[in-house]
């Protein structure tokens, strides 16, 4: 009987390392603007994330302050009258990794992926599907995608005066490298 319950307690043991939560705080998104009169970029590097390979969930919080602009009027205005920071000041991703089985985590690749949830970003919750990357090393997992957003499904509005300046679709990248919690 005693090696039934050791044998359990060692498989189960095994079972939970090899699902791991992997977490950062330093991840990077960017986005990119690319209207008729002007581009855009703006680059955050505080991004919280995490992945528990066990479930397939996925979440990002993203401090809309923390955006980095070439020039600070576009910082100013991206805060104060398109995103509303003070109102809003975070935009969350809370979604899933429907096809998970096509990762191996405990072993080195590269592996693409499907990522579905629901994004909040200025009070307003959209659902998304979009694909990604997920490269499996033994330092952690970096993620990336790139994928588009239309302003008008979070209710931010451009005014006529710069209208030519802000595209209606934004591009966003996403670049984390997440590491083992239990690490």
């Amino acid at each position: 009987m005693k090696k039934v319950i050791i044998i359990a307690l060692g498989l189960g043991l095994a079972l939970n390392l090899s699902a791991q939560r992997f977490l950062t705080k330093t991840g990077h998104i960017y986005f990119s603007s690319d209207a008729p009169l002007e581009k855009i970029e703006a680059h955050n590097r505080q991004v919280n994330a995490a992945l528990d390979s066990r479930t397939g969930d996925f979440i990002f919080k993203v401090l809309m302050k923390s955006f980095a602009f070439e020039k600070a009027l576009m910082q100013e205005h991206f805060n104060e009258n398109y995103v509303e920071s003070d109102l809003y000041p975070n935009a969350i991703f809370v979604g899933k990794i429907p096809n998970l089985d096509d990762v191996d985590f405990e072993k080195a690749g590269t592996y693409q992926v499907t990522v579905m949830g629901d994004m909040n970003l200025h009070g307003k919750s959209q659902k998304i599907e979009e694909d990604g990357v997920l490269v499996v090393s033994k330092d952690g997992i970096q993620a990336t995608s790139t994928f588009n957003l239309e302003i008008a499904d979070y209710d931010i509005s451009i005014p006529g005066a710069v209208a030519g300046k802000i595209a209606d679709e934004i591009q966003i990248h996403v670049d984390v490298n997440l590491k083992a919690l239990n690490k």
